[in-house]
């Protein structure tokens, strides 16, 4: 038989191969029902369902030139994004190592074989060692995928690739809201320590004028040990915002990856212009199925199921096929002569017989997919509970900051009276401090409610997955 027809019929055979592994015995992939409501609740004046419209990317969510500049940062130098990226090219890799299973495996071979004999063994010729050369092409172990398992193992690490992929899409995600909120923590710190000073001030020229009245002889003691309280107990606070402004600057430089940069552009007023001005409300829950975390999870449950059709294919049989083309000489001079051709072909077939071990590969795939199934769902009620909750934050935050300013006003005119009364020699210094006390208090609440009602925006715009517009949103729920 000719090289040319045996290279032939190694085309056919590895042509029938292919076709054949279309065959699967991987159950067909649904996917589960999601275990929430259609709907996410609507709190206080939510606009309505079916008027959602489009939520842009970070660089037109955040309006801080600073803070978009730090995001731009975070995204090209943060080491969590790079191993994530990393890890992205070695699930790629990996699912090249499994699909390359599924093509025959052909290379050159060379090889010399040398036997020395004993006399009463030796041929005719009486020479004491035995020598053979074989030069060609061959194709080594080359599984015939009639029942799938080689194609539902790279369909498995295919849908690994993609959910490593979707991870790492979490990941930056993720990121952009850790170098908002880092980067909005650093400015309620800096925005406290602005308020302490003030205050401080205020303090001092309280002081001033209560030691002024002690040496007059009109207040008592007390009077004086209070307001040295009341400025002793602002001094100590302005330590700790200066020891939380440091803090808060290391935690943004470990987000950068790389210390923040001093050219950087100048910050917004810190406050609500910070961000977008609202985020849509009356969102269909669908919306959830494109959050990067809930894709990666719905792609590791079809890679649990490709990876029982592979453990359905063990119990039926394995064929291999090995072969070789070539030539064949007892001496290497005369190899590659046109009388010293050479083939060799070697199909294999392998028969589970005692399956107990298949069996369990079987049951732990299973297992598995169950385990998928589980975590899928867990992921979208998770989902569902941060949108939720990020809701409800954006429907009373406002309303919260508004009573708080109301507060600070009141609060702010109790001080100016109490202070003149006890001027006039009304009252004591007792409802001085007692209005000092009321107005700090109030303008520390105000920033922190400030601070959270933007941590809460940027918590919301990241739990829906970012970005989106009209054409994400589910048909029949627009």
């Amino acid at each position: 038989m000719s090289i040319r027809m045996q290279y032939g019929r190694l085309a056919t055979l590895t042509t029938l191969s292919l076709a054949l592994s279309a065959c699967s015995l991987a159950p067909d992939y649904q996917r589960p029902v999601a275990p929430v409501p259609d709907q996410f609740p609507v709190v206080g004046q939510a606009q309505a369902a079916g008027q959602t419209s489009m939520l842009p990317e970070w660089h037109d969510v955040f309006h801080d030139p600073r803070l978009q500049a730090l995001i731009g940062l975070a995204l090209h130098n943060n080491r969590d994004l790079r191993i994530a990226i990393d890890r992205v090219e070695e699930a790629r890799a990996q699912y090249g190592v499994v699909q390359s299973d599924r093509l025959p495996t052909i290379g050159a071979l060379g090889s010399e074989q040398a036997t020395r004999l004993p006399a009463n063994m030796r041929q005719s010729d009486g020479s004491s060692v035995n020598r053979s050369f074989i030069a060609g092409v061959g194709m080594t172990a080359f599984e015939l995928d009639f029942f799938g398992r080689v194609r539902n193992l790279s369909e498995a690490a295919f849908q690994q690739y993609l959910s490593t992929e979707e991870a790492r899409r979490t990941v930056q995600l993720g990121l952009v809201a850790q170098t908002a909120e880092a980067y909005f923590n650093l400015r309620s710190a800096q925005a406290m320590h602005a308020l302490m000073e003030k205050t401080l001030t205020a303090r001092q020229g309280t002081l001033d004028l209560v030691q002024a009245r002690f040496d007059a002889g009109v207040a008592s003691d007390l009077d004086l040990a209070q307001a040295k309280a009341q400025l002793d107990t602002v001094r100590a606070d302005l330590v700790a915002t200066e020891r939380a402004i440091l803090q808060s600057g290391n935690a943004l430089q470990l987000i950068l990856g790389m210390p923040v940069p001093g050219d950087l552009p100048a910050p917004q007023a810190f406050g609500r212009d910070q961000l977008l001005a609202s985020i849509p409300a009356g969102l269909p829950s669908q919306l959830l199925e494109r959050r990067p975390d809930i894709l990666a999870a719905e792609h590791s449950l079809k890679a649990a199921n490709a990876q029982i059709g592979a453990a359905r294919a063990a119990f039926f049989p394995h064929i291999s096929l090995t072969g070789l083309l070539g030539f064949a000489s007892p001496q290497l001079g005369g190899l590659f002569g046109g009388s010293q051709r050479y083939w060799q072909f070697s199909p294999q077939i392998q028969m589970p017989l005692f399956a107990g071990g298949v069996k369990g590969n079987l049951d732990l795939a299973k297992a598995r997919k169950n385990i998928a199934v589980a975590a899928y769902e867990k992921t979208i009620q998770t989902a569902f509970r941060e949108v939720a909750d990020g809701l409800a934050g954006e429907a009373t935050y406002s309303r919260q900051l508004d009573a708080v300013r109301d507060t600070e006003a009141s609060a702010l005119k109790a001080l100016k009276l109490a202070q003149l009364r006890y001027e006039t020699g009304v009252d004591s210094f007792l409802q001085v401090q007692t209005a000092q006390v009321n107005l700090y208090g109030v303008q520390q609440q105000f920033i922190q409610v400030g601070t959270a009602a933007l941590a809460n925006r940027v918590e919301l715009y990241k739990s829906l997955g970012g970005g989106w517009s009209a054409a994400d949103v589910p048909a029949g729920e627009n």
